[in-house]
């Protein structure tokens, strides 16, 4: 799979996740079309985990709790915590994505606060 189908997919995924976060529709409602098994695979395990990946971002956010942050930034970072993880892509490519989907779909606080939280878990993760 080239990069730019990974980044497709991983929008894809982003985008799916919003939604279900946004509306709290059974995921696989809100399927468009022939889905990326990749953007798939990436939005059932988010879903699956989304409690834990939570505290894992309430406790990077320093005094902000994820059920606070905005619908945007959780989804960005939820993908991201689980890029991290898996290990399948280095740790910049998995940020600079979240960053780049904060930056265009909320704003530049919110960029910079994806960034801030990714970071405090990547270094938590790598110590």
């Amino acid at each position: 799979m080239s990069g730019q189908s990974r980044r497709q997919a991983r929008r894809t995924a982003l985008f799916v996740l919003y939604q279900w976060d946004l509306t709290g529709q059974p995921l696989a409602s809100l399927y468009e079309g022939e889905v990326d098994a990749f953007a798939r695979d990436i939005a059932e395990a988010v879903a699956a985990r989304a409690g834990e990946l939570d505290g894992q971002i309430s406790a990077a956010a320093e005094g902000w709790t994820a059920d606070r942050l905005g619908v945007v930034e959780r989804s960005a970072l939820r993908v991201a915590i689980r890029e991290l993880e898996r290990g399948e892509v280095p740790a910049e490519v998995a940020i600079d994505e979240a960053v780049a989907f904060a930056k265009r779909y909320a704003s530049e606080d919110a960029a910079r606060l994806v960034n801030g939280i990714l970071g405090r878990i990547q270094r938590e993760e790598a110590a």
